[in-house]
């Protein structure tokens, strides 16, 4: 046989292998098609509570379990997991890029981004390439409409209007409309800025009356002080967001300049079950504890609701040991995200499961969406239920302080997403004076002063002189007063091009601003 017929032979055969003739070549393809590779993409930074190293031990424990209980995948499949940095930034799109051009490996599911800027253009490309993409979070308004861009997305988290809703709840039962947002907008992620977006945005629906306030928390320059007075001129009811010794600084603030006499309402958003955001707790061990459990009497905080569970005591401890042995040593192991990701996995092994009962396949990631939507299933922490646009129900908690002498705080009402039912435990005594805030829509903001006033007995020609001295200074102070305010109140709906500049890293979730020259791809 000439050489040359055998060199091409013997690419025939190579091709025809490799295109999977022969028996080997179709237990390769079944094998193939039973593994279901997953693509992590979350950053690698441990000063985020969505780490790799944090939420890693997670994602392997549901992968572990649903293994070893023999009824969680198919017989015959199996996860293979990658693990990519993230970086919280657009490094996610180019790790998914790389896997699919370079590597030629299309993953079955997305797992992550959690940050708002990396999610995006991830899924819009999950939706061109027709991939699952499940995430504990994106939690930002802008991805509610599934109807185009991010269709592939699911939310394994309660997204900041699922808190918005719980928020509006809480506000019907004491016959509320109108608030001041509060929040810090300072770290690159912007969490408090979207959580409060959701809020605004459910609130506006409403077509409840708002005053909107941020401050960046790590400026120097930053005078609560100030900060506090500037919500004397809003709404009596105060909704924050910020780190949880920020919100005590302000309650500290509040107390001095007797804001907790029962006249205003003050409610704190803990984020992600973590400490790291808006910890409810007053005490410190400092020499203002005094001031900060008086303070606190008038101060509520909303978390999400906790559920124990034998099953989730012995993931905890798993999780902790495992996040130790990588030298993370801190108070909170298991937060929201941790969860989440476990029961993503859960919730992709169901839908796929339910996929293949109808003849499709692993790469019908259409499919697989809408098997994840409109269900409810067992998580780790207790039961979970995702709703038809693919968004999880977010079950709530207020926690209040129930003896202000002792300062003891404990929850005092529940909130069900599902059911959008909001329980208030009996005997429940609020501090603050209803009619108070349940002001007339027309009313002039107020703020009582302690300032004794002595008896004038009567109008002479020194005091209409006063009065009119008075008025040009009060023209005057209105005018300082209205500058003064423009400093601190910043819309949720717009940021000037300006602050863009200065501030790079807080760009707006607008199409035109993060979209992928890859989702047309």
């Amino acid at each position: 046989m000439p050489p040359w017929l055998l060199g091409s032979l013997c690419c025939v055969l190579a091709a025809r292998a490799a295109l999977g003739g022969g028996p080997a070549g179709a237990e390769a393809a079944a094998e193939e098609e039973k593994l279901i590779r997953v693509l992590v993409l979350l950053p690698q930074d441990d000063a985020y509570l969505f780490s790799l190293g944090r939420v890693r031990p997670a994602i392997e424990y549901a992968v572990r379990s649903l293994r070893e209980s023999g009824a969680g995948l198919p017989p015959g499949y199996a996860f293979q997991l990658t693990y990519e940095d993230s970086a919280c930034g657009n490094r996610a799109l180019f790790s998914l890029v790389d896997m699919v051009a370079l590597q030629r490996r299309r993953p079955d599911l997305l797992l992550g981004p959690v940050c708002e800027y990396a999610a995006a253009p991830v899924a819009r490309l999950a939706a061109h390439w027709d991939v699952p993409m499940l995430s504990a979070g994106a939690l930002a308004a802008g991805f509610g409409a599934k109807g185009g861009e991010y269709s592939h997305l699911t939310r394994v988290a309660p997204a900041y209007a699922k808190m918005g809703e719980m928020l509006l709840a809480l506000f019907r039962h004491h016959q509320w409309s109108r608030a001041t947002l509060l929040y810090s907008d300072s770290n690159p992620e912007r969490s408090c800025y979207f959580a409060m977006e959701g809020v605004h945005v459910v609130f506006q629906e409403e077509a409840f009356h708002m005053a909107v306030h941020s401050f960046d928390e790590s400026s120097r320059h930053l005078d609560l002080d100030d900060v506090v007075r500037a919500l004397q001129t809003g709404e009596r009811v105060v909704i924050m967001c910020a780190s949880g010794d920020t919100i005590r600084n302000i309650m500290l603030a509040a107390y001095r300049q007797g804001m907790t006499n029962g006249d205003y309402a003050f409610f704190n958003i803990e984020l992600f079950n973590s400490s790291s955001y808006g910890n409810g707790s007053w005490r410190r061990g400092d020499k203002h504890d005094l001031e900060a459990k008086k303070a606190y009497s008038y101060l509520q905080t909303v978390t999400l609701l906790r559920t124990v569970k034998p099953e989730f005591e012995k993931f905890s401890l798993e999780v902790k040991s495992s996040v130790q042995k990588q030298g993370l040593h801190e108070d909170d192991y298991v937060n929201m995200f941790v969860e989440g990701f476990h029961d993503a996995i859960l919730l992709y092994a169901l839908a796929l499961q339910e996929v293949l009962k109808f003849g499709f396949s692993k790469k019908d990631g259409e499919k697989i969406v809408q098997q994840t939507r409109n269900r409810t299933y067992e998580g780790i922490a207790g039961q979970v239920s995702i709703d038809a646009n693919g968004d999880r129900y977010g079950d709530f908690s207020v926690i209040g302080m129930t003896d202000p002498e002792a300062g003891t705080q404990e929850v005092i009402g529940d909130y069900y997403g599902k059911q959008g039912r909001f329980e208030i435990r009996s005997n429940v005594k609020y501090p603050w004076n209803h009619g108070r805030l349940r002001l007339d829509e027309s009313r002039v903001s107020e703020h009582t002063n302690n300032t004794p006033c002595k008896s004038s007995g009567g109008l002479g020609e020194s005091a209409v002189t006063g009065i009119v001295v008075g008025a040009l200074l009060g023209a005057g102070l209105l005018m300082a007063f209205y500058f003064f305010r423009k400093k601190y109140r910043i819309t949720i709906e717009r940021r000037t091009r300006q602050e863009d500049c200065n501030m790079g890293k807080h760009r707006q979730l607008r199409e035109d601003s993060i979209r992928s020259h890859f989702s047309a791809a």
